[in-house]
């Protein structure tokens, strides 16, 4: 339970003003058909951070806990600096040029938007620092829909509302004392 209610925290946090939720935003602006549009993002968010988690799980199984710590340490203290830039969204990027259903075009780009991501990285260390792998999956996964399933129906009324900087600020706090935690090797669920 610790394993799917940490991921589901973190990842909630860290997409909030995240380049994917700038994209929910654009994609239901543009479609007005928020159904398919979650549908999309979920399908997407499930398979990104399977193998996303599943990276992290076989990491750690390659390194070793004792190098995993160093690397999860400095990863969640990279994540902290990193959470404290804003993202931004190109509208050109946003939705491929072809036309295509909703559902796929949502899956599409939030399958592009997600490679590289804070969501993903942050997936991939706690796949490699927590058990049971489907707990970090299914909890990173329903932080991300926490973060963009409600911009899709509400859109630009929270993003009025929500003082981005705020949460960025308060994420960035948490990837830091993971990271150091981590470092310390204090409350960790590493196997090895």
């Amino acid at each position: 339970m610790e394993a799917f209610l940490l991921s589901t925290g973190i990842v909630a946090l860290a997409e909030m003003g995240d380049k994917t939720q700038l994209l929910a935003l654009v994609l239901a602006a543009r479609f007005k058909r928020p159904w398919p549009i979650v549908w999309g993002i979920l399908a997407a968010t499930l398979l990104n951070h399977a193998l996303a988690g599943l990276a992290g799980a076989w990491i750690m199984a390659a390194v070793g806990p004792n190098v995993m710590r160093w690397v999860l340490g400095v990863s969640f203290i990279a994540m902290a600096l990193w959470m404290l830039i804003p993202d931004k969204l190109d509208d050109e990027s946003a939705v491929p040029k072809r036309q295509m259903g909703v559902f796929f075009v949502t899956v599409w780009a939030f399958s592009l938007a997600e490679m590289g991501d804070k969501t993903q990285i942050a997936t991939v260390a706690l796949g490699a620092q927590y058990e049971p792998l489907v707990a970090v999956v299914l909890g990173t996964t329903f932080g991300m829909m926490l973060a963009n399933a409600p911009v899709v129906f509400f859109g630009d009324a929270i993003t009025r509302k929500v003082p981005i900087r705020l949460v960025h600020r308060v994420a960035a706090g948490i990837f830091a004392v993971l990271g150091v935690l981590a470092l310390l090797g204090v409350g960790s669920s590493m196997t090895g």
